[in-house]
């Protein structure tokens, strides 16, 4: 089981019993951002099925769910997920961190674990979306290797605004 501690902060992979957690985690930070596929109140699984999903990436070679502890408080999130059949050989990666933890470092620790899980479970490529408009995430990804394979026009609305998204690929081969 992966886990990296840093100083105060745990990264760790989510189990089954942190689903509760995970869920108050999402509806907040979905309030706080207008950068992610979902907004305030729209995280709407049940802690159960949240627990269910948990135990099924625990059990999959090529996929986990990283969470992210300052204490014991859940501050950020990551996943790289397989891509299935002829696409085996890639992931996609997400990741959210909490607004109070911006700008504090949280962010590339996360990014770094996720790279590092996918380099040792034996991942080539790993795929990830950013709204073309969020200039620091993308200038993270980019300080990580990633690089911008394309745009998706309107790909997301947000307040009856359409918004591009850029798709970035890293090259882990």
């Amino acid at each position: 089981m992966f886990k990296l501690v840093n100083g105060d902060i745990i990264i760790r992979e989510g189990v089954p019993e942190d689903a509760e957690a995970l869920i108050a985690y999402l509806n907040t930070i979905g309030g706080e951002s207008d950068n992610l596929s979902f907004g305030a109140g729209e995280f709407t699984i049940t802690i159960e099925r949240e627990r269910e999903f948990l135990k099924t990436t625990l059990e999959k070679d090529k996929s986990c769910l990283l969470v992210v502890f300052r204490g014991d408080r859940l501050i950020a999130d990551g996943s790289v997920s397989q891509k299935p059949r002829r696409m085996g050989h890639r992931a996609e990666l997400g990741i959210s961190v909490l607004r109070s933890e911006w700008g504090r470092g949280v962010g590339t620790l996360l990014m770094e674990a996720l790279i590092a899980y996918a380099r040792d479970h034996g991942l080539e490529y790993l795929d990830l979306e950013v709204r073309s408009d969020n200039e620091k995430a993308i200038r993270l990804y980019k300080k990580l290797g990633f690089t911008v394979c394309g745009t998706i026009p309107g790909y997301m609305k947000v307040n009856g605004e359409n918004h591009d998204v850029l798709t970035m690929c890293l090259d882990l081969r």
